[in-house]
């Protein structure tokens, strides 16, 4: 009887990459990076190549890739959590939508097949950022001292509570928020990679084995696999939205603190 012996790479191993060019040096440039090099220019190429002048009235192409996907950030995230006043920051939103779900999306693009943002660096990057503007826009809107008067001590609760309250506050909204964004979206990725490396490293295992490992590979892991494949590309595109609508609920409540 044959058994099946599965050579799983270390974890370690699915998420280093060594250096492509310039090795050794502060300038070292690897897989994930280029994979975000990637995401940054086709997400400039999308709204560069829409922003063109077209002929026909009825976009196509680029074009309709774009303007559906303002339209659905404006319609969808900015109109839904901020109102008419979060209009002017559709641009920023957009492009934050498109450069995450672009950095998710590769983990099945075949010869990349590894999600960028399964490293922690730009998911937390990313989240500081978000935490710096939706901080910058609260003491622009309300003061400072309004600011935190209304983030830390929420209109409407009893004052006794606020010695429960305002820590919990404090913490949320100052400490918690930037590192569930980035956990959130990291750890949904880094479990996408590793699900798909296991049926992808099963399959191959049993059809290398032959025979009963065939029927294994065709009846079980094969369609497990294109299943968590097709599954995966759903949670890139969640990711993405999550990361983005989380971004603009946080600016709403720093610019409308009686939400």
């Amino acid at each position: 009887m044959n058994v099946l012996a599965l050579d799983f790479p270390p974890v370690s191993h699915l998420f280093q990459w060594p250096a492509i060019w310039f090795e050794g040096t502060p300038y070292a440039v690897n897989k994930t990076a280029l994979i975000y090099l990637g995401a940054t220019i086709v997400t400039m190429l999308i709204f560069a190549l829409a922003g063109r002048k077209h002929e026909t009235l009825v976009p196509a192409g680029v074009q309709h890739v774009a303007e559906s996907g303002i339209q659905f950030i404006e319609e969808s995230v900015v109109m839904q959590t901020i109102g008419s006043e979060g209009k002017k920051y559709v641009p920023f939103l957009t492009t934050m939508f498109f450069f995450i779900l672009f950095s998710n999306i590769t983990e099945v693009i075949p010869f990349l097949q590894f999600p960028a943002n399964s490293r922690m660096a730009m998911p937390i990057t990313l989240a500081l950022l978000v935490w710096v503007i939706y901080n910058v826009l609260g003491v622009k809107a309300q003061g400072l001292g309004g600011y935190l008067k209304n983030s830390l001590f929420p209109p409407g609760v009893p004052k006794a509570l606020y010695l429960i309250v305002t820590p919990i506050e404090l913490v949320s909204t100052f400490v918690v928020r930037p590192f569930s964004l980035a956990i959130r979206l990291w750890a949904n990725m880094v479990a996408g990679h590793l699900l798909l490396v296991t049926f992808a490293i099963l399959s191959a295992t049993m059809f290398e084995a032959g025979g009963l490992g065939w029927v294994g590979a065709i009846g079980l892991s094969w369609p497990m696999l294109i299943l968590m494949t097709g599954f995966e590309i759903l949670v890139s595109f969640l990711q993405a939205f999550i990361f983005t609508i989380l971004t603009a609920v946080y600016i709403g409540g720093s610019i409308h603190p009686e939400h």
